[in-house]
């Protein structure tokens, strides 16, 4: 296999539970199955409970909890677990990045009465807040997509694995509380304590997250990492992310190697333990990145536009010999981008990208210039018959994104043309080594044929409970990105938000845009409990409704607070007494 083949057409096969996909894709299936291993004398890791792990190290004092996954439920299952080895007490919870810290409250169930120290680095609560805001519907559609939350558990569609873990979110967990509690013991810095009667230290190292920690346990010679992962790190996730400089990693992993574990837990996948095999994964697992990065630039430099780059950057074979650098998560190909456009901007010296048509009309000539629609769809029949999926899924896409849908989007076309899309996704998805392709091209079939509805996906949802835990400045403030500027021509007005024992917080309109501002008593001014603007921004209730119950003070008047709201595309702020939203 070339490794910078994305899929190898027709190489499939079907799992136990008649999930088409790659045989590798399948095979590392074994790698995430749930089981608590021990780890050393003294450390437990509990694999396949999740996305992510639940690590244990058992000091004198204590047992010491590293992650606690995405929900109450799933911490609680790996405390069930690690009791069947140890009843030692839990003294301390460590996170290493703020990804999985989802299941503390289980952590205090256990304890009952007492204070539970919890270490992690200072920017957790913020990156928390962060992808919940303003691009909520976006991070939660690409979540959606990449780890296959919509996709059948069986079938040839089923999902089969998430690359990191045997899924998001265990079924088995379900209904998810979610369960986070701050660190109280915060830095920014390496560091070290005295926990649970062991020496640790914390040793900053940005990977899929800029709050990542090492963390290193000398007298055990155990390191927790959140840098090693069972498959090629990834440098771009398909999901959209924030850019990884792989070479901030890089140097978090020469950190890692430099320890001289013997004994080495991870974020995901199984533990590993010997001294020589763990410093020669870590040396092999960089050195993959590097390749990517210093090839990339190369190619970069040498003029090389982003689709001759992807075939420019081939990792060598021996790469492909372990599961570590196997690409089982992403692809090659999408990192070469993801680190041009880091380093450049999506200008890569092609001509063609300076002033593209708009994807309508740029489809539609394409599809009379090819001869018609008939043409195209023959094309693409000749194509998905000689395993061209690449040429298929490109002519296919003409067809659909050649006519704009209900919402505005070039999302259209007739149902045997998205069919013919969806059928080259799901040939590319039933071949590939990626979970990440695999799971996102199912995804989009399964929509584009009409079998699940993404709609919902596109609109923005705050969560009640976030907004309820979150300050009336970060919530108001997030208001910014649903402005509609058509609705506000020629219109400025300034209102300020009084939540009842919380504090105010405030928004200007102006030029046709939002802008945040401390709130004073001028202008137009709304009074309510924190309670109800939770409830009011997370949709369990809409302004008309909570006015009429004088659940909330409006000044002046309600017509002009409710003159403001309506510039913003949300159907809270938008419903009308008689139930019609404003347009």
């Amino acid at each position: 296999m070339k490794m910078r083949d994305s899929f190898n057409p027709g190489n499939s096969e079907a799992s136990s539970k008649g999930q088409l996909a790659h045989p590798l894709n399948i095979a590392h299936l074994e790698k995430l199955e749930e089981r608590l291993y021990k780890v050393g004398e003294n450390a437990y890791s509990y694999v396949g409970n999740g996305l992510s792990n639940q690590s244990f190290v058992e000091g004198p004092g204590g047992l010491i909890v590293i992650d606690t996954g995405e929900c109450i439920e799933e911490m609680e299952a790996a405390l069930e677990a690690v009791r069947k080895e140890t009843s030692a007490p839990v003294v301390a919870c460590f996170y290493s990045h703020f990804h999985y810290v989802g299941g503390t409250k289980a952590l205090i169930r256990e304890i009952g009465e007492g204070e539970l120290p919890i270490y992690g680095h200072v920017g957790i609560s913020d990156n928390i807040a962060r992808f919940g805001g303003e691009i909520a519907p976006r991070v939660t559609r690409g979540l959606v997509h990449q780890f296959g939350l919509m996709l059948p558990e069986e079938g040839e569609d089923g999902l089969v694995h998430v690359g990191l873990g045997r899924f998001f979110r265990n079924p088995r967990h379900a209904p998810y509380t979610q369960g986070y509690i701050p660190p109280d013991i915060t830095f920014d810095h390496r560091i070290k304590f005295e926990v649970a009667g062991l020496d640790v230290e914390f040793i900053p190292a940005p990977s899929d997250a800029t709050d990542s920690l090492t963390i290193w346990f000398p007298k055990l010679q155990v390191a927790i990492n959140n840098l090693l992962w069972p498959a090629l790190f990834n440098i771009f996730a398909i999901r959209g992310e924030e850019y990884r400089d792989p070479r901030v990693l890089l140097r978090g992993l020469d950190d890692l190697k430099e320890l001289g574990a013997k004994h080495l837990i991870g974020a995901h996948g199984p533990p590993l333990s010997g001294g020589d095999f763990i410093e020669g994964a870590i040396e092999q697992y960089r050195d993959s990145i590097q390749f990517i990065w210093d090839q990339t630039v190369r190619g970069a430099n040498l003029g090389l536009t982003l689709d001759e780059l992807v075939k420019f950057v081939t990792l060598p074979k021996f790469y492909a010999e372990t599961y570590l650098t196997q690409q089982l998560y992403g692809l090659v190909e999408h990192h070469v981008r993801q680190i041009y456009f880091g380093l450049f901007g999506w200008f890569d010296e092609d001509e063609s990208r300076l002033l593209p048509l708009p994807a309508p009309e740029r489809a539609q000539k394409l599809i009379s210039g090819f001869g018609g629609k008939e043409v195209v769809r023959n094309a693409i029949d000749v194509a998905m018959a000689e395993m061209d999926f690449r040429w298929a899924l490109e002519l296919s896409s003409w067809l659909v994104r050649s006519d704009v849908d209900s919402k505005g989007r070039a999302d259209a076309g007739e149902l045997e043309d998205r069919k013919r899309l969806g059928g080259s996704l799901r040939a590319i998805g039933y071949s590939t080594t990626s979970s990440n392709l695999r799971n996102w091209c199912l995804t989009r079939a399964l929509e584009l044929d009409g079998s699940i509805d993404l709609s919902r996906f596109r609109e923005h949802r705050f969560r009640s409970d976030v907004v309820f835990s979150d300050s009336p400045e970060r919530s108001i403030s997030a208001l910014r990105v649903l402005l509609v500027p058509e609705r506000v021509v020629g219109y400025e007005a300034a209102l300020t938000l009084i939540i009842k024992d919380e504090g105010k917080a405030g928004l200007k309109i102006r030029n046709q845009v939002a802008v945040p501002f401390p709130g004073d008593n001028k202008g137009l001014i709304i009074t309510m409990t924190k309670k109800n603007w939770a409830d009011l921004i997370g949709g369990r209730r809409d302004l008309s409704s909570l006015v009429s119950e004088e659940k909330i003070e409006c000044f002046p008047d309600y017509k002009s607070v409710q003159r403001f709201f309506s510039c913003f595309d949300h159907p809270s702020l938008n419903k009308l007494e008689e139930g019609n939203l404003i347009d």
